[in-house]
């Protein structure tokens, strides 16, 4: 091994890195591999080693695995788990749904007497209950851990908070508020963000100014994850003005806006038709040195389509392709509703024949676009050509299934799909189709119906 040759002692230290760094790749198959090497040459793991392996799996979503290796460590005394061992099993656990096990390990911590839970095992689990819903176990939980002496911190009331808020129980979380306060936990500016972005779900933008008024009084700043939120609920209900001096007001506080802030802008003003300003603000987040990120993208090439401007998203994406920018099917197939929907039909023909060339296959979406398209335009035999390209029987049912009610020319499309099926025997698809559109047929629907059923 180049260890050897180099010298380099093969000591429980130096396998632990290696085994740390096989899981922080994501390759937990190699750690395990490596800590087999231990045994071999007669070294004992630590505990740190396998709170290592513990924390690859979970990363992994090895859960049963993990479940299965951390059993093995206790049955088989393999290491005495610390804090951190037990921390990363309920983390784990927790995040993945498993909230009856985090506690059951959450337990075995209390009976086995070396180990006692801490605020961070009881805040972990109480997390895990909130994005489950369980309202009533994490309640119960906190009152469980201050009866027994655990003192919460802001963590776990602000995790109580999110999940109160977004089942909209105000009332409850004005009590856990007061509890708070009571207990002299103060608020920060994560527990602030988690109440603005559930005001500004419910539309009480007022209510939310005055939190970052008492924010300021609390002698805490609003961050830009605050004004992120801030700005995003004024967008959604068209008050774009208010959330502009919001965002240009970011600097002056001594903050930089991020590309969360540049996209929530972007939305929000191709939504009021400012399609200018928009671009303004684009070209300012790319002075800046900030990367648009995959949202960025969809969100500027939907608004230029949504604002009459398909042709310059096109534009737009050929010199993202120039650019080395991964253009996923999505953007594709965002102009290419724009191109359909401002008439630009033969544009968009372009553009989905190009695909193949460009190592991208067409989805349901893309697919749909085109056949809702040239339906529209009364081209009912190249549509039935569309149907045919989709090959697979699932999307040609979606695809047919998405047209809109008010579009003629069902039953020209329907014996295209059903020449596509012809071979499929009685099809339950095919029936669907029937059950939805022969109602639409008139006097051609007894035919559909026989034609919908072969036996």
């Amino acid at each position: 091994m180049l260890t050897q040759k180099r010298c380099i002692p093969l000591d429980d230290y130096t396998l632990s890195i290696v085994i740390n760094c096989y899981c922080f790749l994501g390759r937990v198959d190699f750690g395990f591999s490596i800590f087999g090497g231990f045994f071999k040459r007669g070294i004992l793991p630590n505990t740190a080693t396998f709170t290592t392996l513990l924390k690859g799996l979970f990363r992994e979503h090895k859960i049963h695995e993990a479940q299965g290796f951390f059993k093995k460590i206790i049955y088989e005394k393999l290491c005495v788990p610390d804090k951190i061992t037990y921390g990363t099993v309920i983390d784990g656990l927790s995040k993945a749904g498993n909230t009856s096990m985090a506690i059951q390990v959450l337990r075995f911590m209390e009976k086995g007497g070396r180990c006692r839970p801490d605020t961070a095992a009881y805040s972990t689990i109480i997390d895990g209950l909130c994005k489950d819903k369980m309202m009533d176990q994490a309640l119960s939980l906190l009152h469980e851990m201050i009866e027994k002496g655990i003192a919460p911190d802001v963590i776990t009331y602000s995790c109580l908070v999110r999940g109160l808020c977004n089942l909209s129980k105000w009332k409850d979380v004005e009590k856990l508020l007061t509890e708070m306060k009571a207990y002299n936990i103060v608020p920060d500016v994560v527990t602030f963000n988690i109440l603005i972005d559930a005001l500004c779900k419910e539309g009480q933008l007022a209510d939310v100014r005055r939190i970052f008024d008492k924010m300021a009084a609390s002698g805490l700043s609003p961050d830009v994850q605050s004004h992120n939120i801030l700005i995003n609920g004024y967008m959604k209900k068209m008050k774009v003005e208010p959330a502009m001096n919001l965002f240009q007001g970011i600097r002056h506080k001594g903050l930089t806006p991020n590309v969360v802030t540049y996209t929530t802008v972007l939305q929000g003003l191709f939504s009021v038709r400012r399609y200018l300003t928009a671009i303004e603000a684009f070209d300012e987040m790319r002075v800046a040195g900030l990367k648009p990120n995959f949202h960025t993208y969809t969100v500027l090439l939907d608004g230029l389509c949504k604002n009459s401007h398909a042709e310059e998203a096109l534009q737009f994406l050929h010199k993202k392709e120039v650019d080395g920018v991964d253009c996923q099917i999505t953007m594709y197939n965002i102009v290419l509703d724009g191109l359909c929907k401002c008439g630009k039909l033969d544009s968009a023909r372009h553009l989905f024949y190009s695909l193949s060339s460009k190592g991208l296959d067409p989805n349901v979406t893309t697919y749909n676009t085109m056949i809702n398209s040239l339906f529209s335009e009364g081209l009912l035999q190249e549509a039935k050509v569309f149907i045919k390209k989709m090959g697979d029987k699932r999307r040609c049912v979606e695809a047919f299934l998405s047209l809109s009610d008010e579009k003629s020319g069902y039953l020209a499309v329907f014996n295209a799909i059903h020449d596509s099926f012809r071979d499929c025997g009685n099809d339950p698809s095919l029936l669907k189709i029937v059950e939805k559109f022969a109602p639409k047929m008139g006097n051609n629907s007894l035919n559909v119906r026989e034609r919908g059923s072969y036996t």
